[in-house]
């Protein structure tokens, strides 16, 4: 059974990457951007890297510090708040809280924020409070935002909200990506404007989540990529609609970039997976890759696709192998199916295995595909029963047919059923070939049409022949011609009969006058003769007989005879009569009045007489009274009592 499936999956997990703070302000950064916003109970631990107020070209080196020391040891408070921050930067806790306290208390707004940093360290967040309080009430914006954060994790919402404003307000970054932060959890609008604010200035993972909200506008897309059997999913964002607007897949685009070009992991997954879905493969690949070296396992996953496409599959298991051992079901399936495809069934089990420890529901179904090929029915049949009761609609249509093929249709019924309404096309199309076989055509008809308006070709060749039966050939058209476009020979040849039934009669071709141009019905005809449809192929041959062309007609005859068409073998004995060649025409006649055809066995009939083989003569009468048409047998009884005659007297 071929498979359908889903490619690895590029989703975010609501997890954040770590913040490397650019960022020039009045104290360390507080945020720690790996933890979800709703769990940052542990923000206090990151890395406090954010610029301080005087200046980052202010380097700590020991000749700078001594200068500091000498001039807060003379009673500087500028000197002593430098100092302070520098000794703070370093570790040194209580060499850095007296100079911090003493310029604190000449009025330095700089020492108090850090000195609430210092205290928060220490394990006093109320006293840190307090002391961000009186930076912030100064005007310090990186003391509001600490202060916003520390209400926000006591739960004190509308107090982290008014004070991560007033650090957003004054154009501080991470005040606003922690007020956007908060507006999202809580659900208010407005929050992608201070994530902008944030992204513009150089903050990564708002520029990371912004990208993430203007892409949730648009509708995600789930191209089907099929591995060998294997089936992975993938989440690909949406192409740029062109328009400019910031609020296109184009401005998705920019802010993913920007996220990437400054170490943003998920980003440079997520921009990868937009460059592929564009065709830029090249340059897809180079994000991918430097997402993948940073331990983004689905960006190992996705460069592993793109090197298997360029045909490079050891470097692609390389990468699949590495995402795989980091707990990726995509990878872990895609491995699978290498080593499936390569005859290895039991590193291909055990891979799918993996998989499916790992929570993709793939893996179990692609272990059914494994145990189904091997003939392990009832082994396929436990992975097939898991992965469907897991949701995985593919393999709830794979259940079904094993069940069908058992002899337990109503037990197939509901789950083609349960795969279709969660919108598998071949489950629709199944279910319509299971209602037909009850002759409920009804119902049969509505699945077929399910099935058809999502692309299933042969669900659309019934749904046109349906139409014919019904007399209504405008739609009868309609759904041949999709169904022939997608390459069925038997659409194709319906719908060249349709169109051939509107034709006036051709008149016949006069030697030397030039040859009219194919009709469309000709051409459809003759597509599906070319992909091996013997009725088609008789057609075709006897239209190029009726244009006067005996040696094209020969070859379709031909062609639909030895395919086992007795027609095409009647009539390619017509033409090898007509050219003298009686003996070998006997023997295709004598195929054809074998399968059945009536008039071959008079054909024959005739032949023998004229040879005075009287009783073989009769022989084939016999045949063909029995063969029919009416017409034939009453020719053959008259031609068979002749002979009789004949042969008494």
């Amino acid at each position: 059974m071929e498979c359908m499936g889903d490619r690895a999956t590029l989703l975010d997990t609501g997890r954040f990457e770590r913040q490397h703070a650019g960022e020039a302000a009045e104290a360390f950064d507080h945020a720690d951007a790996d933890a979800a916003p709703e769990a940052t109970g542990g923000w206090h631990a990151a890395a406090m890297d954010a610029a301080m107020d005087f200046a980052e070209a202010a380097a700590d080196t020991v000749e700078t510090e001594a200068r500091h020391r000498r001039a807060a040891d003379d009673g500087d408070a500028a000197s002593m708040s430098v100092l302070g921050a520098m000794l703070l930067r370093r570790g040194d806790l209580d060499g850095a809280e007296p100079y911090l306290r003493a310029a604190t208390a000449a009025g330095d707004r700089a020492a108090a924020n850090n000195l609430g940093v210092l205290l928060h360290q220490r394990g006093y967040p109320d006293e840190a409070a307090g002391w961000w309080r009186v930076a912030a009430v100064a005007g310090s914006a990186a003391a509001a935002h600490a202060l916003g954060r520390h209400h926000r994790e006591r739960g004190d919402e509308p107090a982290a909200e008014y004070w991560l404003r007033q650090s957003a307000e004054q154009g501080h970054a991470l005040g606003a990506y922690a007020l956007a932060d908060l507006m999202e959890h809580r659900g208010d609008t407005g929050y992608e404007g201070w994530l902008r604010v944030a992204a513009e200035q150089g903050h990564r993972e708002a520029a990371y989540r912004l990208a993430r909200a203007l892409e949730r506008r648009f509708p995600r897309r789930e191209p089907v990529d099929t591995l060998t059997g294997v089936a992975v999913t993938v989440d690909v964002p949406p192409p740029d609609d062109g328009d400019g607007d910031d609020d296109t897949a184009g401005s998705v685009e920019q802010w993913y970039r920007q996220a990437a070009a400054r170490g943003h992991r998920r980003a440079a997954l997520h921009l990868g997976a937009i460059l592929e879905k564009r065709g830029e493969v090249k340059e897809a690949g180079r994000w991918y890759l430097m997402a993948a070296k940073d331990g983004e396992p689905r960006a190992a996953c996705a460069l592993g696709f793109l090197l298997r496409d360029a045909g490079d599959e050891e470097s692609a298991a390389v990468w699949w192998l590495r995402a795989a051992q980091d707990g990726d079901g995509n990878a872990a399936n895609a491995l699978g199916a290498l080593h499936a495809a390569r005859g290895e069934y039991q590193t291909a089990e055990r891979w799918y295995r993996a998989a499916t420890d790992a929570g993709d529901v793939n893996g179990a179904y692609n272990l059914g595909l494994l145990f189904s090929a091997q003939g392990r029915t009832a082994q396929a049949e436990q992975w097939y029963r898991r992965a469907a009761y897991a949701g995985h609609r593919e393999a709830a249509n794979a259940l079904a047919i094993l069940l069908l093929q058992a002899g337990d249709p109503h037990g197939a019924e509901p789950w083609f059923s349960k795969a279709a309404e969660a919108g598998s096309v071949d489950a629709a199309f199944n279910l319509g070939i299971l209602y037909a076989g009850r002759d409920d055509d009804r119902t049969a008809l509505g699945w077929y049409e399910r099935a058809a308006a999502a692309g299933h070709t042969e669900a659309a060749l019934q749904v046109g022949m349906a139409r014919l039966r019904d007399g209504d050939e405008r739609e009868a058209e309609r759904h041949l011609r999709c169904a022939a476009g997608s390459g069925s020979a038997e659409a194709a040849f319906r719908l060249a009969t349709v169109l051939d039934a509107r034709q006036p009669p051709p008149e016949p071709h006069t030697l030397g006058q030039p040859r009219a141009p194919k009709t469309e019905c000709e051409e459809w005809y003759e597509r599906a003769a070319e992909q091996g449809h013997r009725r088609a192929q008789v057609r075709v041959g006897m239209l190029a007989a009726a244009r006067g062309d005996v040696a094209e007609a020969a070859r379709w005859y031909r062609e639909a005879a030895e395919a086992g068409s007795r027609n095409g073998a009647f009539n390619l004995g017509l033409l090898l009569a007509r050219e003298g060649n009686e003996r070998e025409a006997a023997l295709w006649w004598s195929r054809a009045a074998r399968a059945g055809h009536g008039r071959a066995a008079l054909r024959l009939a005739l032949l023998a007489a004229r040879r005075g083989e009287l009783a073989e003569g009769r022989r084939w009468c016999a045949r063909a009274v029995e063969l029919g048409p009416a017409e034939v047998a009453e020719r053959a009884a008259r031609l068979s009592e002749a002979l009789h005659q004949e042969l008494t007297a």
